[in-house]
């Protein structure tokens, strides 16, 4: 059985080693997909920039959903580890695995079929709009092996083992990186050269990620249809409302781009950029709902309500720290990150903004990627849900469209910041209210368990201890009655 490593020793030494080997791996990815939009600015068409940016909107709402089931397998797999069940855990692993499969292809297939008209909603054109559309369908179809990838890595999380999850995806990393230039430049393929080296990046992901959950960890039994169906509810309680969780906020991500692109295309291409800078500069941050759930979860199996909140409150401090640090380099550096990729007036304008003041809001979405944690691991799936739809929805739209009208596209991204603060903040509130909840639930409970017993052997062959007791209770209210009768006399 693999150790609950988590219950015991340092949490803040766990969150760091976590996150940073969780981020390590995020952010090569999202390095990639940084550099594809960098050699693709080489070709000096700004309709192929914002073509990926369109492209990487609807790929982020797919991407959401196979983020969504892995969630359910940290949340459901860290908690059989923490009880010591093995069996339980392989079980779940392979069940998770096959209906993350089966609903990723299906919303792959949805996604591919009505890719013209989910880009045309969020504002896509003309010739941008078929190349985007290009792009997206020979991504799409590799969407279920991005599931089964996410989700081998988070099982290994689950068990502690973050290093082989974060080299599974430094080894997709390392093969988009070398596969771009080759298929943009060498082979002449241009956009869809970047789509296929990704395509190709995933399944690397998936074979080193699987291989460690089947091989080292042996963390994969049989597959039984009959198993499989007792275990779905339990799956779609969590899996359902964690990927509607995460699809909000591509879906706000999308209207936030859509009002974007009413100021023109040029505007949308700093977006694009601002879209790859967020997740290589806060890939810590990313990272950190993925890399407290096996702590938050495996401590809840272990009934340690203490390290829990312990838990949420030292993520909080390394979250704030990190953002900081990390937005005060981005103010410092724009005029680098602009030149970087050869763009200028609008586009620049869009960065230089983002560097300069929306960076420090990434507090907040730190604080409900922790909050998510805490919902998600203790078994209030729906909180979560219900949180990030309200910062997509009411957290986004009046803000961006006020923003928008008021001081045009820099008002659409400081609309989304507003929102983003007060969900964050409310969030937060919310994830030490349940972790408080559960404590006391837990408390009550032993509190229940350790009230004396009564002996179950009868005091004398004639009568049980509690008729015994009753019989001595109403001796007792007699000579008390006959007491007070003489007093009174």
């Amino acid at each position: 059985m693999p150790k609950a490593k988590f219950v015991s020793g340092d949490i803040f030494r766990h969150i760091v080693v976590m996150s940073s080997t969780n981020a390590i791996g995020l952010t090569a990815l999202f390095l990639v997909d940084l550099a594809d939009l960098f050699f693709i600015s080489l070709l000096g068409e700004a309709e192929l920039a914002a073509a990926v940016g369109y492209a990487g909107t609807i790929a982020f709402f797919t991407t959401s959903i196979s983020i969504g089931l892995s969630i359910a397998m940290t949340a459901l797999v860290s908690k059989a580890i923490g009880q010591q069940d093995k069996a339980r855990a392989k079980q779940l692993v392979t069940n998770i695995l096959f209906t993350g499969f089966l609903i990723s292809a299906a919303f792959a297939a949805l996604a591919w079929y009505f890719a013209p008209e989910l880009l045309s909603l969020i504002g896509a054109k003309a010739r941008t709009h078929e190349l985007a559309v290009q792009y997206l369908r020979i991504l799409l179809p590799s969407l279920p092996i991005l599931g089964l990838a996410m989700s081998g890595g988070a099982a290994l999380r689950s068990v502690g083992d973050a290093k082989r999850a974060m080299w599974s995806t430094l080894a997709g990393g390392g093969v988009n990186a070398v596969l771009d230039p080759i298929f943009i430049f060498a082979l002449g393929l241009g956009l869809p050269g970047a789509a296929i080296a990704s395509v190709i990046a995933r399944f690397v992901v998936a074979g080193v990620a699987l291989s460690g959950v089947v091989y080292k960890h042996q963390l994969f039994a049989g597959f039984s249809l009959q198993k499989w169906l007792e275990d779905l509810r339990a799956i779609l309680k969590v899996a359902a409302p964690a990927m509607m969780t995460n699809v909000a906020t591509p879906l706000g991500n999308a209207y936030v781009t859509a009002s974007i692109a009413i100021f023109g295309d040029a505007y949308v291409a700093g977006w694009a950029v601002v879209g790859r800078i967020m997740p290589v500069a806060f890939g810590m941050i990313f990272s950190l709902s993925g890399a407290i759930g096996p702590i938050v979860g495996q401590n809840f199996g272990a009934n340690n309500y203490a390290r829990v909140h312990e838990a949420l409150s030292k993520a909080l401090w390394f979250n704030g720290g990190f953002v900081v640090a990390v937005s005060l380099i981005l103010l410092l550096g724009q005029n680098v990150i602009v030149d970087v990729f050869g763009v200028g007036g609008e586009a620049a304008t869009v960065i230089g903004f983002f560097c300069t003041w929306i960076s420090f809001s990434f507090v907040f979405n730190g604080a409900m990627f922790v909050a998510n944690a805490a919902f998600n691991n203790l078994g209030y799936p729906s909180t979560s849900t219900m949180l990030n739809f309200g910062k997509a929805t009411l957290g986004t739209i009046p803000f961006v469209y006020l923003g928008g009208q008021w001081f045009g596209p820099l008002g659409v991204l400081g609309g989304q910041a507003v929102g983003t603060v007060v969900f964050g903040l409310l969030a937060l509130r919310m994830a030490f209210y349940i972790v408080a909840r559960v404590t006391n639930k837990h408390q009550r409970q032993l509190a229940e368990q350790e009230q004396p017993l009564e002996p179950s052997v009868p005091l004398t062959p004639f009568c049980s201890s509690r008729a015994y007791m009753c019989a001595e209770a109403d001796l007792e209210d007699t000579v008390s009655s006959k007491d007070t009768a003489a007093a009174k006399s």
